[in-house]
């Protein structure tokens, strides 16, 4: 078995650099990556590889069918927006899209599965078929749930699915994954107090939606503390309060507006989030004699891996950088991702790659104004991809 390892592919740096940080300085939001598609479909055509664009809007799927004859397919993901912040780098190839930046290295993610269907192309020596699907819009608006909605497992059968990720403060030269719950479920909820308001000299001939706002805001997090089991973890958190004018701080608004984010790795730690919010600012609200208006707004689910997929990404992680860099049982961790949607449709495997860590160019953490992909990652990345195929469709399936 042939070993793929960042050095094999070195000729390539030079070159998935200058694509990197070409679509790095042409930042594209949700839905609207045009031109980032433009590059990816004109770079599978001229490796000869089949293209098919539209789903989601922006999305691009390659295939690529290998020599030997086989019947098993799989998708490899990489996703291409970028987020609305603006960048504070100074370096030659920064944003040059106001307010637009790639922020968390997506730039990077698609620049790496280009790398890897360069090289399969040019040298197909497997049973099967791969499909390299580039996925618009994950931050936040679930391309992954739209492109799924349209057609793409219908369209492009996928036996199973793998996607990645950098990690800034990991090492590079290392991965980290884990079997079952990797990412946590994301949902968004908000809750309405209202009450009369009135007058702030005079709070007894009224009722006050700020009090029972901030008595709220305090005892949600007791749900975490005695709701949620010692053996499962969950967040609450606050993003937004919104209530009265900056102008009458005298006035006891009628209504106070709260929003915030919840996380969960399991759907009944999540059931019991969504309803165990509602029945608090319930409760606290009558007890001050106030309405709450609760609502709770389902947006990605948890991401669990495959066991047995998870197993092949940690052999195909060991191939490229040695078993002695690799994690395969990394702590979960509180952020999501919308390739969770397609690992409910399909089993496989979600990997995290070391960015760099303290003094390696790349411990700037994701949506940072001042992150950036480390280019160094660019063929070990690559060269996992194709460690994957080789283990995945290495024989006739």
């Amino acid at each position: 078995m042939t070993r793929f390892t960042a050095d094999l592919l070195a000729a390539d740096q030079a070159d998935l650099t200058a694509i990197r940080r070409d679509i790095h300085r042409h930042p594209e939001t949700a839905f609207e990556e045009e031109r980032t598609s433009q590059i990816v479909a004109d770079k599978l055509t001229s490796w000869g590889i089949k293209v098919h664009r539209g789903l989601a809007t922006t999305g691009v799927v390659g295939t690529l069918k290998g020599n030997r004859p086989g019947q098993k397919t799989i998708g490899l993901r990489a996703d291409m927006d970028a987020l609305h912040l603006q960048e504070k780098n100074e370096f030659d190839y920064a944003s040059s899209i106001p307010n637009k930046m790639h922020a968390c290295g997506h730039d990077g993610h698609t620049t790496m599965l280009l790398g890897a269907a360069k090289q399969l192309a040019a040298a197909p020596d497997f049973a099967g078929t791969v499909h390299f699907i580039f996925q618009p819009a994950e931050e936040g608006l679930g391309g992954a749930r739209v492109m799924i909605e349209e057609g793409l497992f219908e369209k492009f059968p996928c036996d199973v699915v793998y996607g990645m990720h950098n990690m800034p403060g990991f090492p590079v030269g290392h991965f980290a994954i884990r079997p079952g719950a990797m990412l946590a479920s994301s949902d968004s909820w908000e809750v309405t107090f209202k009450g009369t308001g009135g007058h702030g000299a005079m709070p007894d001939r009224g009722t006050d939606p700020t009090y029972v706002a901030a008595q709220f805001i305090v005892a949600m997090q007791g749900i975490i503390g005695r709701n949620v089991p010692p053996s499962q973890a969950a967040v609450l958190s606050v993003g937004h309060i919104a209530a009265g004018t900056a102008g009458s701080p005298n006035v006891i608004p009628s209504e106070v507006l709260v929003k915030g984010t919840a996380r969960s790795f399991s759907p009944a730690v999540r059931e019991l989030l969504e309803r165990r919010l509602a029945e608090v600012a319930t409760a606290i609200a009558q007890s001050g004699g106030c309405e709450a208006i609760p609502k709770y707004f389902r947006r990605y689910p948890a991401l669990i891996n495959a066991a047995e997929q998870t197993s092949i990404a940690v052999e195909a992680a060991a191939l490229t950088v040695g078993r002695e860099n690799v994690e395969p049982n990394t702590s979960p961790i509180a952020g999501a991702e919308d390739f969770a949607f397609m690992l409910e449709k399909k089993p496989g495997a979600y990997i995290m790659i070391g960015n760099g860590g303290a003094g390696e160019g790349g411990c700037q953490n994701v949506h940072s104004p001042l992150y950036d992909f480390n280019d160094k990652i660019l063929t070990t990345g690559a060269a996992y991809w194709m460690n994957l195929v080789q283990l995945e469709l290495g024989d006739a399936a």
